[in-house]
């Protein structure tokens, strides 16, 4: 859910109001770095109840941290390990309500609980994964996962 404080109406309203922002945001700019860091700006401030909102890279056959917000994180993640990884792998979005139940879960935050990650697939090749955590058990549902996947699609025009 989005702050309500800043937004109004439903929450797919919400997350069609933060993709526009994307949109704008991005528009005209073309570097990777500087798309992939105002991105996990943007999700994080508008999120509420996440402690990581960032992005692995895929290089040569592991994920590489890419820009995020939030406390230090694991730097490589081999294709297939841990959520991140098995995401990657699979190029499909993974949603846990609780990653120590996750086999191979990596900790690289002990407050994490839930995570939800959304590969960034352009034109078939694998770009890397949006990874979102959440110090609470349960945060991702149906609708994030819907709404995270239109922004991951949103923001890979721009890679």
């Amino acid at each position: 859910m989005f702050q309500t404080s800043m937004y109004t109406g439903s929450k797919k309203e919400q997350y069609q109001l933060v993709i526009k922002q994307l949109h704008a945001l991005l528009d005209g700019e073309t570097n990777l770095i500087a798309n992939l860091s105002n991105a996990s700006a943007l999700l994080n401030q508008f999120l509420d109840r996440v402690n990581w909102v960032g992005f692995y890279l895929n290089e040569g056959g592991e994920l590489v941290l890419g820009p995020f917000q939030g406390l230090p994180a694991c730097v490589r993640i081999p294709l297939g390990r841990g959520v991140c990884g098995t995401a990657a792998k699979e190029q499909t979005t993974l949603r846990v309500a609780d990653v120590h139940a996750f086999p191979g879960h990596i900790a690289c935050d002990a407050a994490s609980q839930s995570e939800i990650v959304v590969p960034l697939v352009k034109e078939g090749r694998l770009i890397g994964v949006l990874d979102i955590d959440s110090p609470d058990k349960n945060r991702f549902d149906e609708t994030d996962e819907e709404m995270l996947e239109a922004f991951a699609a949103a923001l890979v025009t721009y890679l």
